[in-house]
């Protein structure tokens, strides 16, 4: 379901994620671990679109996410920056070249074409540096930097991860405040709905048929993580256990092929953390396929099927719970050498 070809993540001099690769297999639970720094949220950010990644791929059922700078686009880029100068010099300079090429070209209603070029391409090489050079070079950045600009601003962000069927929670709990718990959802299931801007306007009985198909999701979902009798509740009076299946609801609301959570038991007390191991184990049932990043290690072997090990932005290890647990260097990672 998941592919990661050699991603790296930088951020300046430093190297947050290092040709890291590994793949995700629908219907599993797959765990990413690691000591504070590692780089397991840098890692989950750029698979769901937050950064770039600075080279590798993510391939979500075989699509790539996100886009890659290849030498193609070298190519075009500067075959687009050569031509806009060129049209700029041309632009500068049409009355010259209008006399060359044209008007001293016409003799006795004949004209050559070879001479009219020939005459063209000798009067730019004669131009003043100011006249020539830097019409061309001012043409030739912009055009280059225009395409490249274009390519990076329409690059394939969270908006499209979240279309490909990628849905994810967050290290901080990031509720909205001021909607009730049943709002929350309703917000998830934004990218679901068909009806236009002007049913939405008009009211029309559209709008109203597909508001209640949501809540109506909204009302299963809710029950689905035992938060019925908290529908109309603001978030911040339910217990933090709470509040992270809400969250977690929030991104099942978006129907997702594959639900990233970010430190789901961080924080929970024993008994909330087996309630979530219940929760992420009925999620897998219903045909989403997990990955998470955890701490908390009871809960990381009590439901992973296989389990990705990071330090320092290396990957050192992948394994069953049982090959993890007994892996040398994941225990020296974890707690140094001679232990």
């Amino acid at each position: 379901m998941l592919a990661v070809e050699n991603l790296t993540l930088r951020f300046g001099g430093l190297l947050a994620v290092n040709d890291v690769s590994f793949d995700v297999r629908e219907g599993e639970i797959f765990a990413i671990i690691g000591p504070n720094g590692a780089g397991k949220t840098s890692l989950f950010n750029a698979i769901s679109g937050v950064y770039e990644p600075t080279d590798g791929k993510v391939l979500l059922n075989g699509e790539i996410t996100h886009k890659i700078w290849t030498p193609q686009h070298a190519v075009l880029s500067a075959l687009s920056g050569l031509v806009f100068g060129l049209m700029l010099l041309l632009l500068v300079n049409i009355n010259s070249l209008w006399q060359s090429a044209i008007i001293d070209q016409m003799t006795a209603g004949t004209f050559s074409w070879r001479s009219a070029i020939i005459s063209c391409v000798t009067m730019i090489l004669s131009l003043p540096w100011y006249e020539g050079l830097v019409p061309f070079l001012i043409g030739l950045f912009f055009g280059s930097f225009g395409l490249f600009s274009i390519w990076s601003d329409t690059r394939r962000g969270p908006d499209f991860v979240a279309k490909c069927g990628m849905a994810r929670t967050f290290q901080n709990i990031r509720l909205f405040p001021t909607l009730s718990v049943k709002e929350n959802l309703l917000i998830g299931m934004d990218g679901d709905g068909s009806v236009g801007i002007l049913h939405a306007i008009l009211r029309t009985p559209r709008v109203a048929k597909e508001r209640k198909q949501t809540e109506s999701r909204a009302e299963k979902l809710l029950e689905f993580v035992g938060l019925s009798e908290s529908a109309n509740s603001l978030p911040s009076s339910l217990p933090y256990g709470h509040q992270r299946r809400l969250e977690i609801a929030r991104a099942m609301a978006m129907s997702p092929k594959l639900l990233l959570l970010d430190e789901p038991a961080a924080g929970m007390n024993p008994a909330e953390s087996q309630s979530l191991m219940e929760l992420i184990r009925r999620i897998r049932e219903q045909g989403t396929t997990v990955l998470l990043i955890e701490h908390h290690m009871k809960v990381v072997m009590g439901i992973s099927d296989r389990i990705l090990v990071l330090h320092h932005g290396n990957k050192i290890a992948l394994g069953t719970p049982q090959e993890i647990r007994s892996n040398e260097q994941v225990v020296e990672a974890y707690l140094g050498k001679g232990h």
